[in-house]
């Protein structure tokens, strides 16, 4: 059997993870032959790819980013990729895909299932917002790197008197910002799933300068709004890609703060840094085991699902199902949040 595989979407650490598995699992374990399509459906759109064997995939368990580099592909060529799968795969000579990604990703690979092509995904992202799936790796990397931040930010904030604003990835779902806030202990915690009150924020900073603890830290995640009419905000414009462009919610956030405060407020934009380096011991497990049980479903021919964490154990679940809605933090996770800090 030959087999492609292509990561699309944002880079996230773990996707070399999957990678190495899936070639690991399909030629050592089955005889199978791996072809990587290079920078995500554009690679498979233009015919580029090049082999995977074990030697291709040696040494990049710890590594960040992608070695088969990653690209977002507007929607018409999506479309483009599903009225013309059976041609693409003649060209490139595989018997099944299996796309790493996101949910855009994820979309399109519906797309392509529905359309006939024997496709096999592989959820990822650092948001942690793929339904059907417990987790998904890259998360947990992503609010290691976070919570670091809001542990070294604490003791320059407390030496200074100021209040800093932490502002990470989210753009609709709030984990990285609950889970980071929760673990590094910040005293302020925003996430896009319910607006929140400047009022509220400042009562906070106030009320623990009058207790003599004379600094406070926000975590805020990118896509946070503020109430309405709270303060001054504007939406962005949607990408190409039917994404919207923050406006820097953290930057805002600081300035009102310190406006309403007096009290000098320092944005701090963690952005990209979130998403490279080397993945956690968790996320390259995670990863590995996604990786094996795709090429085992490919073998099975159980096509048009996902793998996902249930519990402990990796199931398979449709790809409708991790796409049809986002995965966003539930009301008793917040109240959890608000009852610690």
């Amino acid at each position: 059997m030959r087999i492609g595989v292509l990561t699309a979407g944002g880079d996230c650490p773990g996707l070399n993870a999957v990678i190495r598995s899936v070639v690991h699992r399909a030629v050592a374990g089955h005889g199978d032959e791996v072809i990587g399509f290079e920078d995500g459906f554009k690679g498979l759109l233009d015919g580029h790819y090049r082999p995977l064997d074990l030697n291709a995939v040696s040494g990049i368990l710890a590594r960040g980013g992608t070695i088969l580099g990653s690209a977002r592909l507007e929607r018409d060529r999506l479309r483009e990729a599903a009225e013309n799968w059976h041609e693409l795969s003649e060209r490139s000579g595989i018997d099944a895909l299996i796309p790493i990604g996101g949910e855009g990703t994820l979309t399109a690979s519906r797309m392509l299932s529905e359309a006939g092509m024997p496709v096999v995904g592989v959820p990822k992202t650092i948001d942690n917002d793929i339904n059907g799936t417990d987790r998904t790796f890259g998360f947990d990397t992503a609010v290691g790197v976070a919570t670091e931040a809001i542990d070294r930010l604490k003791t320059t904030a407390e030496s200074h008197q100021r209040v800093m604003v932490v502002e990470v990835m989210g753009r609709h779902a709030g984990w990285i910002a609950l889970e980071s806030g929760m673990a590094g202990g910040a005293h302020g915690i925003c996430l896009p799933e319910r607006p929140f009150a400047v009022d509220d924020l400042v009562k906070m900073v106030e009320e623990r300068f009058a207790r003599g603890k004379k600094f406070a830290v926000v975590c805020v995640a990118e896509g946070a709004r503020p109430a309405e009419g709270s303060m001054p905000y504007e939406k962005g414009a949607i990408d190409q890609f039917g994404h919207e462009r923050f406006t820097g919610i953290g930057n805002r956030l600081a300035s009102e703060l310190e406006k309403r405060l007096g009290k000098e407020a320092r944005p701090v934009i963690l952005g990209h840094v979130q998403r490279g380096g080397t993945p956690t011991a968790y996320d390259r497990v995670l990863a590995t085991r996604f990786g094996w049980h795709a090429v085992e479903a490919v073998h099975r021919g159980d096509f048009g699902n996902m793998t996902a964490l249930t519990g402990t154990e990796i199931t398979m679940v449709p790809l409708a199902a991790g796409v049809e809605e986002l995965k966003t933090v539930p009301e008793k996770r917040m109240y959890e949040a608000e009852s610690v800090f």
